[in-house]
């Protein structure tokens, strides 16, 4: 499995001989030992049942924007959300902050959302509803300052890893100050790798001209200490 969370397969395939990494679709490596290993094994015993009730999790995802059952709704771009206060205290230090008595937040049907786009302010209630992170690479920027605000550390490196699987010599010397404005130190360490291996054309983008004096100063330091110029 890769940092972007691919995952590859080779060697002995259900009597095919792969000799090198294949990318799959799968999510997990267990999935790989149980559909594709000779003979078929997986981590922990598989439950087969004869009945169609939907899982926690299943149950967990369709409940987020429930109108039903929700009883709380959050205004973002004049869009509403709809979530549950006791969800939200249970995964999230922030709303259980919010949700307590002396906070104006707990007596409000709708509470506004200023800071946040809708598209990020949505992905960040799926995260705590599922657990799972399904935005773009631009967006998990602002999902990325969000977690950082809120002290959501697992998601932080959900973002990382998005950010990460989308960078380019266009946006890499943006992503490297985004790292440092969060303090994303593996985030920083990876776009200034990428930087460090496509310096001439980073250097050449429009990202890399807008960074400030002192963020230039620094990663032409560090790229000299990894010998970039010793030519």
């Amino acid at each position: 499995m890769t940092q972007n969370s691919k995952v590859y397969l080779w060697g002995h395939c259900k009597g095919q001989s792969v000799v090198g990494p294949l990318e799959t679709g799968f999510s997990s490596l267990h999935e790989v030992f149980a559909l594709w290993a000779s003979p078929s094994v997986t981590y922990e015993p598989l439950n087969v049942t004869s009945f169609t009730r939907s899982s926690l999790a299943q149950a967990m995802a369709l409940a987020l924007d429930d109108e039903e059952t929700a009883d709380v709704v959050f205004v973002v771009d004049d869009r509403r959300i709809r979530a549950h206060r006791a969800v939200l205290k249970i995964r999230c230090q922030y709303f259980r902050n919010m949700f307590q008595e002396h906070w104006k937040e707990n007596s409000l049907e709708e509470v506004e959302v200023k800071d946040y786009s809708f598209v990020v302010f949505r992905a960040f209630l799926q995260y705590i509803y599922t657990d799972t992170v399904n935005v773009s690479p631009e967006d998990a920027i602002g999902l990325l300052d969000l977690a950082n605000a809120y002290c959501e550390e697992a998601l932080k490196r959900h973002c990382e890893r998005i950010i990460r699987h989308g960078i380019t010599t266009e946006n890499a010397a943006m992503l490297y100050a985004v790292a440092i404005k969060y303090e994303a130190t593996e985030l920083e360490e990876f776009c200034f790798r990428f930087a460090l291996n496509h310096m001439t054309e980073v250097a050449q983008t429009e990202a890399f001209m807008a960074l400030d004096e002192l963020t230039v100063k620094n990663f032409i330091q560090r790229a000299a200490q990894h010998g970039a110029f010793k030519y």
